[in-house]
């Protein structure tokens, strides 16, 4: 029987992200998948902010920069967002396609070790208090110690563990398509309301388009076919012209059914991306919720299975993240509901509108679509505790680096404007970086917040979220133990260190 420490189902772009942020710690993961291998399929358009933030922490982002397209912008339900007044190094969406992320998450995943086995469906698993066993293809066994379901909507994983799926049925039908357009419209990105639902039209490379037509109150099957005439057609009926389209590359559907997994982990089985919440694609937050999911389960998944932190770390994760994905459910419905024709709403529309046009409405939605203004329930003392950590421009005994290159690694900082916190580090050196830097400014800007006074000290998850800082209710040491596991003594350390971890 084969043995893996973390098995992943599914080989889309979150459970690429975890196996990536796994194997930078050192485990040993599988990543399955029951496909017979990569498709050409678009799916998702766009990477958001803080996905962008994300990659730029493990110093992964500039592949995804050279094969995208950065706009300036996002949308709530067609109501244009300006994401450029936004304090971040990328105040923009990259636009990329799904099928290339995954190509580059993979090629990441390879670089370090790791690769993906296609046509390899999980049909059953037992899990006990040491592991699970899960049986591949029906017949091939795999021993882990965790397994992630990554594995989409219809996820296998999550209906085997008997974790709910509640949520709402969907209420109307979108198609899609990846085409060739001989008329198109001049702009770029054409996204409008007609009588009978809405389309848009967004050119991704020369000579082709992703179009898409909604017609509400009209609910497909899931497993219904849909093909070229049927798209045809439609935009036909809804926008007046079909732009010409021919040849195309991917034809598809989908509705706007929120569901959400009762629980994220059930023992030894855990849930992420699509496999723990589904939603319509208003917003384009699916990718990019399933890729932050993977990186707050990864290093949290990585201590626990080296031993270094207890089992309950893990509960965190379903503290923080299914509350992001139930916001970003409710928030997919409030767009749906404002994307359905007729006066009644086009006068809600001109409401919402004039309030997103305000600067107060632009941060507060924007932020929230981007996911620039999380807050994880870690203390209240700080309005940065719990929040993700300014990309500070930090002078350090080596030179000016900026924070996020510091987290290339994967490590917790605890980043030392005083120079007086390395003796605190002394039981958890093998795990946490200690970096004394002159402070920057004395006030740091926060989405959704403004600005607040700096503070002396900042002890930064590997996600980049502060998990401590002197004005929080806990000590430091309670900190560490609480995110990284119990001090060990000082030759336990030595251990590990000669040990080259």
């Amino acid at each position: 029987m084969e043995t893996t420490s973390v098995l992943i189902a599914g080989g889309g772009p979150t459970g690429l992200m975890l196996a990536c942020e796994l194997r930078l710690a050192g485990v040993d993961v599988q990543v399955v998948d029951r496909l017979a291998g990569r498709g050409d399929e678009s799916r998702a358009g766009g990477m958001h902010p803080r996905t962008l933030e994300v990659l730029d922490q493990r110093g992964m982002l500039a592949p995804f920069q050279a094969q995208g397209r950065p706009i300036q912008a996002g949308h709530f339900s067609g109501i244009g967002l300006n994401f450029s007044r936004f304090d971040t190094r990328f105040p923009y969406t990259l636009t990329l396609l799904q099928s290339k992320v995954e190509r580059l998450l993979e090629a990441r995943l390879v670089e370090l070790g790791g690769r993906v086995r296609w046509s390899s469906e999980i049909t059953g698993f037992e899990q006990d208090d040491d592991g699970v066993t899960v049986q591949i293809n029906g017949s091939q066994q795999i021993r882990a110690d965790y397994l992630v379901g990554c594995d989409g909507g219809r996820s296998v994983v999550r209906k085997l563990a008997g974790v709910g799926f509640a949520g709402t049925a969907a209420t109307m039908t979108s198609l899609l398509g990846d085409v060739e357009l001989t008329e198109p419209p001049t702009e770029p990105f054409v996204q409008k309301r007609a009588e009978l639902g809405n389309f848009s039209v967004l050119g991704f490379e020369p000579g082709w388009y992703r179009v898409i037509v909604s017609d509400y109150d009209r609910v497909l099957d899931r497993q219904a076919e849909v093909g070229f005439e049927d798209l045809r057609a439609a935009m036909v009926r809804i926008a007046g012209t079909d732009f010409g389209m021919h040849s195309p590359r991917w034809i598809s559907h989908f509705g706007d059914a929120a569901r959400l997994a009762d629980r994220y982990r059930s023992g030894r089985v855990l849930l992420a991306g699509d496999a723990a919440h589904i939603h319509s694609p208003a917003g384009g937050q699916g990718m990019n919720t399933g890729m932050q999911d993977a990186v707050n389960l990864g290093w949290k998944l990585a201590l626990v299975v080296d031993g270094r932190a207890p089992e309950t770390l893990l509960d965190s994760y379903e503290t923080e993240r299914r509350p992001v994905a139930d916001r970003v459910l409710r928030n997919t419905r409030a767009q749906t509901l404002l994307g359905r024709p007729g006066p009644h709403v086009e006068a809600l529309r001109e409401t919402v509108a004039a309030l997103i046009g305000t600067e107060a409405g632009n941060s507060t939605v924007g932020t929230m679509l981007s996911a620039l203004d999380l807050e994880y329930p870690i203390g209240d003392e700080h309005p940065l505790l719990g929040r993700r950590v300014p990309d500070l421009d930090l002078k350090t005994a080596d030179g000016t680096v900026r924070l996020y290159e510091l987290l290339h690694r994967g490590r917790p900082i605890l980043l030392d404007f005083d120079a007086r916190l390395g003796s605190a580090l002394e039981g958890w050196t093998d795990r946490v970086d200690h970096i004394e830097a002159v402070l920057p400014t004395d006030r740091w800007a926060i989405p959704a917040v403004g600005e607040v006074p700096a503070s002396a000290a900042l002890l930064v998850r590997p996600d980049g979220y502060v998990a401590w800082l002197p004005e929080a209710a806990v000590e430091l040491r309670t900190a560490l133990t609480t995110w990284f596991g119990p001090e060990l003594s000082g030759d336990a350390v030595q251990s590990r260190s000669n040990a080259g971890e």
